[in-house]
């Protein structure tokens, strides 16, 4: 349990990492734009290959894939909506529109951004064969880009640095429990249950890259985000295939 918990935490705390380095080192928006395109790409790839082609491998029930993905979309974008109302709506902006929201808002837009993720890392200790090595890579590198583009913007919108590096610890806390959670609620049940679950975070994760990271990335980046997103979808590719 204690490495669903660390793996967690680690795969949320390049949200920690890239808020240090927008707040020692000012990153411009193209470059901003292009790495967020790189992690999109690399999410891309382990919503293909690392949840839902193994929610496919793990069951028979096809039916309950469809379901879990179908839902995962579905939870994201009206948790999405709901949280836009609230005033997180422009939580991963690099521009600093947080200033019109909420202090609670973008906090549970964050957290519901990351949760999905790592419920995947606790789920992945299961089988006893150990992370994901090209998922934990996906995670990570998909944060970093977050952690600097919503700390740019919350520093704009006039966020003190403590409270912003205060917001992705909690964050990161949140995700270290929500990946032990995944391998605590899902250690005895069934491959459908499971290949729900996957194909469930799947749904999630698509729908908040189409939402919220890719037209960041694409607004920032320009054309070439295209080339950066496809670089990242090969690296994460090959990742997997080492696993």
């Amino acid at each position: 349990m204690g490495s669903a918990f660390f793996w967690g935490a680690f795969g949320a705390g390049a949200l920690v990492v890239g808020a240090v380095a927008a707040l020692v080192v000012p990153i411009g928006r193209r470059a901003l734009g292009l790495v967020m395109a790189l992690g999109s790409g690399v999410l891309i790839s382990a919503v293909a290959f690392d949840l839902v082609e193994e929610a496919v491998d793990t069951t028979d029930d096809l039916r309950g894939v469809a379901l879990g993905l179908a839902a995962g979309a579905l939870a994201f974008y009206l948790g999405d909506a709901a949280i836009d109302r609230m005033g997180g709506d422009n939580r991963k902006s690099s521009g600093g529109e947080q200033a019109d929201g909420s202090g609670p808002a973008i906090v549970l837009g964050a957290v519901l951004d990351g949760i999905p993720e790592s419920i995947v890392l606790g789920l992945g200790l299961l089988g006893g064969t150990g992370v994901s090595l090209a998922f934990i890579a996906a995670v990570f590198l998909s944060n970093l880009p977050e952690g600097v583009a919503g700390t740019t913007g919350l520093t704009a919108a006039g966020w003190a640095p403590r409270r912003v590096i205060g917001l992705w610890l909690l964050v990161t806390a949140v995700s270290a429990v929500a990946s032990l959670a995944g391998y605590g609620l899902f250690d005895s049940a069934s491959a459908t249950t499971v290949a729900f679950v996957l194909a469930f975070a799947g749904g999630a994760v698509l729908t908040m890259l189409a939402d919220t990271m890719m037209p960041e990335a694409f607004e920032h980046g320009g054309r070439s985000v295209g080339l950066v997103t496809t670089a990242g979808f090969a690296l994460a590719f090959a990742l997997h295939l080492m696993d």
